[in-house]
């Protein structure tokens, strides 16, 4: 068995991608501290993934095509695609009903994937 501990994204812009986690999706910066990096917590540290600098040169490479991570929500979809709108978050399509349970997907700066799972009740 493998088990995924840690995401890192590389961005261009750090401070751009760190406004974006923290101001429009609610993630909050952890305690570590890193200059190349940004640390994120979600909902009390059970979702923990990072934004850094390139690790190589990015120049005429689109870093998020393929790549989404999944963040299992509390709350109602439909009210995260409503706070996510009125910040302005750049949304790919509507809320969907997946085998999983409702997912809406957020593109951040650098075209990464960002799904929200509401997830089935059972």
């Amino acid at each position: 068995m493998r088990t995924l501990i840690f995401s890192s994204l590389q961005v261009r812009d750090l401070a751009v991608s760190k406004a974006f986690y923290t101001d429009k999706l609610g993630f909050e910066l952890s305690e570590m501290t890193n200059s190349e990096a940004c640390i994120f917590t979600y909902n009390k540290g059970e979702a923990s993934f990072a934004i850094r600098t390139p690790i190589g040169n990015l120049e005429g490479k689109e870093p998020g095509v393929g790549v989404s991570l999944w963040f299992s929500i509390n709350e109602k979809i439909e009210l995260l695609q409503s706070e996510l709108t009125e910040k302005g978050v750049v949304l790919l399509g509507t809320i969907n009903n997946t085998p999983f349970g409702k997912t809406l997907m957020a593109k951040d700066p650098d075209g990464y994937t960002i799904t929200f799972l509401e997830q089935e009740k059972r």
